[in-house]
C-alpha cells in the first residue's frame, strides 16, 4: 500500500488535526486542562535522559501518529519550545517515539515515531495514543528537540499516577506531563525549555 498522500488524507489529516486543537483549546478554556505555564521553570533547561535502544532516525514529518485500527488510548500532547529566557522557538525540531499499547516498540519501521517543527509562536501539537510500560519501565514517551543551529535535547516525558514510576530508575519527576483525562481521550501538555548558544 503507497504512502503518498492523497487529497483524501490530506483532507482527513487536516479535519483530525483540527478537531484535535478545537478540542485542546475548549478543554483549555472550560479549565479541565491546565495549561503549563510559559516559562514556569525559567532558567531552568528541561532535563536530559538516554535515547535508549529504540530510536529510528529519518521519521516521517508528522504531528498525528495515530493509524488506521491503532489500538490504545487517544492521547493528545500540547506544548512550548522555549529558551531560558522564555523566548518561543520557532522551527524547533521534535523528534517522537514511543512503545504501543502493548509496550512494543515498531524497530522495522515507523508506526508510532514521527517528527513536526515548532510553529512561529513555539508551539507543537501531537497526536497519538498512551503507551504501555513494559520489564523495567514505566509509560514514557521519548523525544528529540532541537532550536535550528543547536545541539540536540534528548529526553523523555511521564505521565502522572502511574505506579510503575517509582520503580523506574529513569523516571524524573521534572518531565511529567500535565495531564487531564477526559471520556474519549487523554489531554497532556509539556512546555520543553531549550539551552541555546
Amino acid at each position: 500500500m503507497s504512502d503518498r498522500p492523497t487529497r483524501r488524507k490530506i483532507m482527513l489529516g487536516g479535519a483530525m488535526a483540527a478537531s484535535g486543537l478545537m478540542l485542546a483549546e475548549e478543554l483549555l478554556a472550560q479549565g479541565q486542562l491546565t495549561p503549563t505555564p510559559a516559562c514556569d521553570v525559567a532558567g531552568t533547561p528541561t532535563p536530559r535522559q538516554t535515547e535508549g535502544p529504540f530510536f529510528t532516525p529519518k521519521s516521517p514529518e508528522r504531528q498525528s501518529l495515530l493509524e488506521p485500527g491503532m489500538k490504545g488510548r487517544s492521547l493528545e500532547l500540547i506544548g512550548l519550545v522555549v529558551t531560558r529566557n522564555c523566548k518561543p522557538v520557532p522551527g524547533a525540531l521534535l523528534d517522537f517515539w514511543q512503545a504501543d499499547a502493548a509496550g512494543a516498540y515498531d524497530n522495522s519501521g515507523f508506526r508510532l515515531r514521527g517528527h513536526q517543527f515548532a510553529t512561529r509562536e513555539g508551539t507543537y501539537r501531537l497526536r497519538t495514543i498512551m503507551p504501555a510500560q513494559y520489564t523495567g519501565r514505566t509509560a514514557h514517551i521519548h523525544v528529540k528537540v532541537q532550536a535550528p543551529n543547536q545541539p540536540v535535547l534528548t529526553t523523555q516525558l511521564y505521565f502522572p499516577d502511574q505506579p510503575q514510576n517509582a520503580r523506574d530508575a529513569l523516571f524524573r519527576p521534572e518531565l511529567l506531563l500535565r495531564v487531564t483525562k477526559g471520556a474519549e481521550a487523554v489531554q497532556g501538555r509539556f512546555d520543553f525549555v531549550l539551552e541555546t548558544a
